[in-house]
């Protein structure tokens, strides 16, 4: 019998850092894959990528904050879906009536593990829906063993209820990238020959000042290699940004980048440096790979479970282990090109396709509950 899967799917139709594309990437690929049940897509905005598939009604409502989460409610309980899953926010589902079968992706619980890396009022929120999202829940995904690990010690979930749906790199991030392509990224953004690549929104939780403050104790022994850095704003990002203007000549931060271009720029790179102090999955390690980028990246939170033996692992809280990470790619070519090869082999190891082919597989599971 086949079902109305509605899904939230906002996070799509916007500028995307990670949940955004966790969402795209796996919506795409489960609407690819699936033409037998039928999907509710709601949204402020639609979404150009999911209009041509003729089982998909994409229901839009311009309202914003809290009044469009109870406009997509009402919505909800005319066309009575055989559930509703939520990618990217736990807003709904905290609110939802008994009689919905919800699913809801838990990316991490950073506002929990990291509250320092919140503004208050988001830190309330989150924390106060993600509570009773998770109780309403008919099922939980996670996005790594670490998130499902810090989620069942914090709200006593039983491990039946989770199951884990890993991310993936998008396919536009390979080795193979034009040279014209390449020659182009380096020309808008007015990038020197050799750099290290960071990427990560400019707040305290990716670590960013302690990456300026090891690069700023190598350069002089390697003075024609800058630090790239791709971004959005974020908060608390003050020292970040006078670190930068200090060193304007050495350290390029170019604002956010994504697509073709973001793949440029793992491709140019020397190395890709992922300092996060906690991640529920981490992405940008696995696009990085995909490029032939060898990755030096934190031994903390998720971060381990996803790179595996094909990235140098260090302390994030150290400076010293950065320091030395980043010493050891930069002094050894051989030592790059063979975690440049390792990285090929990880990246296999995760595809959205068989992500998507588990999300169908839980979605069906629930047909009987």
């Amino acid at each position: 019998m086949p079902l109305t899967i509605a899904i939230d799917i906002r996070e799509t139709s916007r500028i995307k850092t990670g949940k955004g594309w966790y969402a795209f990437l796996l919506i795409k690929e489960l609407l690819k894959q699936n033409s037998k049940n039928h999907y509710l897509l709601y949204t402020q905005k639609k979404n150009p990528e999911f209009e041509k598939y003729a089982y998909v009604e994409q229901r839009v409502f311009c309202q914003r904050g809290i009044f469009w989460h109870l406009a997509v409610l009402r919505d909800l309980k005319k066309v009575k879906p055989s559930f509703f899953w939520a990618p990217t926010s736990y807003l709904i589902p905290a609110l939802a009536p008994k009689w919905l079968k919800i699913v809801i992706t838990v990316h991490d619980v950073v506002s929990f593990i990291f509250p320092l890396g919140h503004n208050k009022k988001a830190l309330w929120l989150e924390r106060f829906t993600l509570k009773y999202a998770v109780k309403k829940s008919t099922k939980i995904v996670t996005i790594s063993q670490n998130t499902k690990n810090d989620l069942r010690a914090l709200f006593k979930i039983p491990e039946s209820k989770i199951v884990i749906i890993s991310c993936a790199a998008s396919k536009i991030f390979k080795p193979d990238i034009e040279n014209e392509k390449l020659k182009f990224v380096q020309k808008k953004y007015n990038l020197p020959a050799k750099f290290i690549l960071a990427v990560g929104t400019l707040a305290p939780r990716k670590n960013l000042g302690r990456l300026i403050q090891a690069y700023s104790q190598i350069v002089h022994s390697y003075p024609n290699i800058h630090l790239v850095m791709v971004g959005d704003r974020g908060w608390e990002m003050s020292d970040i940004l006078k670190e930068i203007k200090n060193n304007r000549n050495q350290i390029h931060w170019i604002g956010y980048v994504e697509g073709g271009e973001l793949a440029a720029l793992y491709s140019l790179a020397e190395l890709f440096v992922f300092p996060s102090l906690y991640e529920g999955f981490g992405i940008p390690p696995l696009e990085a790979m995909a490029c032939g980028c060898p990755v030096i990246t934190s031994n903390s939170s998720s971060l381990p479970e996803v790179v595996g033996d094909a990235a140098l692992q260090v302390d994030p809280y150290s400076v010293a282990a950065l320091k030395k990470a980043i010493n050891q790619f930069l002094s050894n070519d051989i030592l790059r090109q063979e975690f440049t090869n390792k990285g090929y082999e990880r990246v296999k190891k995760f595809s959205w396709e068989r992500s998507a082919q588990t999300l169908l597989a839980t979605f069906q599971s629930l047909q009987g509950d």
